[in-house]
């Protein structure tokens, strides 16, 4: 037997069990391992099923080109139906995405289309605004929107709802799955729950993202949104594919604890995964007191490790984000050692000139910017100096004019020596303190202080 193309390869992955990296979960836990599609991960099946839904709703014509937003995996599967029947690709990403997934995509022939990640999504800037704009001036072209497009959901329902079904032979109790644009959490759960409504179905989400809060509230809080590392789930907005009312429950886990995982999945059972397999893990540890022994989990990885060779798998940057060392002074004794740690922020539509006078009156090198109570960017004291000094009418601006990008977000318990080398290029970062769920600043001098230099 031999299949007719690569497209007839997608589905049918296998379900393993796994042993080493959830020690102590008391339950028997299984990994339905996606990287085995011809893509390397689970946005073929969407990619394939949205394709051909609009070509047979005639909004995609041969000779047409496909335009999509995407983290990269999604592109991946859109660019390998493409190959085979006959389409051209562009795709817009941010640039917190990997470099390895942005050369895989041109690999296949895709143009890609790096925009920034730390603005609003309905921000001409965004990867989203960027896709619909482009999809409006190019003419016979398609743009999917695996966000909105509910055929993404329905691939999940048609293919990895059933075949976890079939592997388990019913009788699977949890579905782990990290969450992103919804279709995979949404289509398989409502697949799952139609054959037993007692299965519980718990999404896998980031700090920073929306989705935790939305579904415990039904209400989006913006509060809630700032910049995080983990790739592939997390949404500062909510896209049409969810329906909150078959999944049980949100599981956020912090971008170091993905991290981690990420890796001990690849050295302990061998199977190399992604950033968001890792998240999923990590995120059943947290739950794992909810589990008795006659429960069967399946968790959904849904990509693989190469696309993440430059982050996670790699020793250098995941020193500099603080995430391998393991003694010494953290930011949370930085932090106590100091009498004044509250942050003080400006928001984005106050002027330039109220931004240089909370500077100047604190002596702060650097200030905040925020949107909703959310932090958007940062004022720097040097940059907006000179800009006041060579055009005095800038102080009557809004601070969005004059600011710059978001500082990064580190774990409190990041050591100080893992700080000091984020600090060699930049003045300061934030520190979150995800459980008291508060968020404070250390400057390079605190750092320095601390280390004996000051």
């Amino acid at each position: 037997m031999y299949f007719k193309n690569i497209l007839e390869t997608i589905g049918n992955t296998p379900l393993v069990q796994l042993h080493n990296v959830v020690k102590g979960v008391d339950a028997t836990v299984l990994a339905k391992v996606e990287t085995f599609n011809p893509g390397n991960s689970i946005k073929d099946r969407m990619a394939m099923k949205m394709i051909e839904d609009a070509e047979k709703a005639g909004k995609l014509k041969p000779g047409g080109t496909i335009i999509e937003g995407t983290s990269g995996n999604t592109g991946m599967g859109l660019a390998i139906v493409a190959i085979l029947k006959g389409y051209k690709c562009v795709f817009t990403t941010t640039d917190k995405q990997s470099s390895e997934k942005m050369d895989a995509l041109r690999a296949f022939g895709a143009e890609v289309i790096v925009c920034p990640t730390n603005v609003e999504p309905d921000d001409p800037r965004s990867y989203y605004s960027v896709a619909a704009r482009l999809n409006r001036e190019i003419e016979n072209s398609f743009y999917p929107d695996q966000y909105n497009n509910l055929s993404n959901r329905q691939a999940h329902y048609e293919t990895t709802g059933p075949e976890i079904w079939e592997q388990t032979e019913g009788r699977i109790t949890h579905l782990v799955v990290g969450a992103g644009t919804g279709g995979t959490i949404t289509g398989t759960a409502m697949f799952l729950k139609e054959k037993n409504k007692d299965i519980k179905i718990w999404g896998i989400d980031t700090y920073g993202s929306a989705l935790t809060k939305y579904h415990r509230t039904g209400k989006l809080d913006k509060n809630e949104i700032y910049p995080y590392v983990t790739e592939g789930i997390g949404e500062d907005f909510i896209p049409d594919n969810y329906d909150f009312s078959v999944i049980d429950h949100f599981e956020q886990v912090t971008d170091k604890d993905a991290a981690l995982m990420t890796r001990e999945i690849t050295r302990q059972e061998g199977i190399w995964v992604g950033n968001s397999a890792g998240a999923a893990v990590a995120g059943l540890l947290q739950l794992k007191d909810r589990l008795k022994p006659t429960d069967m989990v399946v968790l959904i990885f849904h990509d693989h490790g190469s696309r993440y060779v430059a982050k996670m798998f790699n020793d250098d940057w995941m020193r500099k984000m603080g995430y391998l060392d393991k003694a010494g002074a953290t930011a949370r004794d930085l932090l106590a050692s100091r009498n004044n740690v509250e942050l003080i922020t400006i928001d984005r539509n106050e002027t330039a000139g109220k931004a240089f006078q909370l500077i100047t009156e604190n002596n702060y090198s650097q200030i905040p910017v925020t949107t909703d109570e959310r932090i958007v960017g940062t004022v720097y004291e040097d940059e907006l100096y000179d800009k006041l000094l060579s055009d005095p009418a800038i102080r009557n601006e809004k601070v969005e004019s004059v600011m710059q990008d978001a500082m990064p977000f580190v774990d409190i318990d990041t050591t100080a020596e893992a700080l000091a080398r984020m600090m060699h290029d930049r003045s300061a970062v934030l520190i979150r303190d995800f459980k008291a769920d508060h968020v404070y600043i250390i400057t390079r001098y605190d750092v320095a202080e601390a280390l004996g230099g000051g």
